[in-house]
């Protein structure tokens, strides 16, 4: 099951909106064929694998991370074919997350007489699919929460000054980020600042763009600014509150997808800004915002991951700025305490995640 959970690895940043998947079939200890799945719309794991043996297959063992499909996709139901090609046993990582289909491959599979044994390795194969896993269940993206934060806690100085906080190392480590997730989120103020043109450097492992997300509620971002740039090839959208009507029009010009949502207490509610993107197929988005939008995303309770990049300086000064602003925890029980921490060096810095 390692094997197949390395597989599945190899595709990580191009399956979306489908899930990361590696399959190998094994016939009296000895490997005879490995898959995965390399993209949205291609063969799934355990075709590619079955594919490469073709009657030799009849008679062995296929160790998949994910429960088998019974449906009918953009590809045919993989159980119709590990049961025509003969397999004997197949060994399952994790079952799949949909509600609507969890379980289903596994009694086709045993209806046919095939031995299935699953929860192999469940949590690392869970972890593989953990995008999918919240996209299928409640239609909304995975949120990742990323900072880049001086040790007393500061994204700039007093005068604004934030380039560089984090060195170079850490900064090639947040472009391999971005290269994994469907989209990226910042506010305005953070564009009006620093005019970041929030694209990733494609990596061996995707060579796709992620979707480039504004949250702009007065569009009060300039019509020329890089996050912008090439937006009717490369997918720009703006989340608004409705109204400026001649603006979101310009906006629309330039090939930018306008999402109006009303405010709720004098903001957009998060909650509604992941609904209205889940329906555009994003799965995954990174939210490098500011202070402000860093802690509303968390107020709203709407974070799955927090990755904190911690620099070995110390800026002070009461008028710098802060990884997180507005209200804060009022008292201790109400702080957002992580699980599952990772620690990490990275060049000179320290890279801290986990999960909410």
């Amino acid at each position: 099951m390692r094997r197949a959970i390395d597989l599945a690895r190899k595709a990580e940043g191009r399956t979306s909106p489908n899930p990361m998947v590696g399959a190998l079939i094994v016939k009296q200890g000895k490997v005879l064929a490995e898959g995965y799945h390399k993209r949205a719309g291609g063969p799934h794991a355990e075709i590619e694998a079955l594919k490469k043996l073709g009657e030799k297959a009849k008679g062995a063992i296929l160790i998949v991370t994910l429960e088998p499909c019974c449906h009918e996709g953009k590809t045919p139901p993989c159980t119709d074919a590990i049961i025509s090609a003969g397999i004997k046993e197949v060994v399952i990582g994790v079952r799949d997350p949909n509600p609507q289909v969890r379980g289903k491959g596994i009694r086709k599979l045993k209806s046919a007489g095939l031995k299935v044994e699953s929860g192999i390795l469940k949590e690392e194969c869970q972890a593989l699919i953990k995008y999918f896993s919240k996209f299928i269940q409640s239609g909304k993206p995975y949120v990742i929460l990323k900072s880049a934060v001086s040790l007393d806690g500061k994204i700039a100085t007093s005068i604004g000054e934030s380039k560089w906080i984090t060195g170079p190392k850490a900064r090639k480590r947040v472009h391999q980020i971005r290269a994994r997730v469907d989209a990226i989120l910042v506010g305005a103020q953070t564009v009006i600042k620093d005019n970041p043109r929030l694209t990733a450097r494609p990596t061996p492992q995707s060579e796709r763009y992620p979707m480039r997300v504004l949250v702009d509620p007065n569009l009060r971002v300039p019509l020329n600014a890089n996050v912008f740039y090439n937006a009717k090839k490369e997918r720009v959208a703006v989340v608004t509150r409705p109204g400026h009507r001649a603006r979101k029009k310009s906006l629309e010009k330039k090939g930018v997808f306008v999402i109006e949502i009303p405010e709720k207490r004098g903001t957009i509610p998060f909650k509604k800004v992941l609904e209205n993107l889940g329906k555009m197929n994003i799965v995954s988005l990174l939210v490098e915002g500011g202070g402000e939008t860093s802690s509303r995303i968390l107020k709203d309770g709407e974070v799955d991951q927090v990755m904190w990049f911690l620099a070995p300086i110390l800026i002070g000064g009461r008028d710098a700025v802060s990884g997180l602003g507005g209200e804060g925890a009022k008292k201790l029980k109400d702080a957002w305490r992580l699980k599952k921490l990772k620690v990490e060096k990275v060049g000179h810095d320290i890279l801290i995640e986990g999960e909410l």
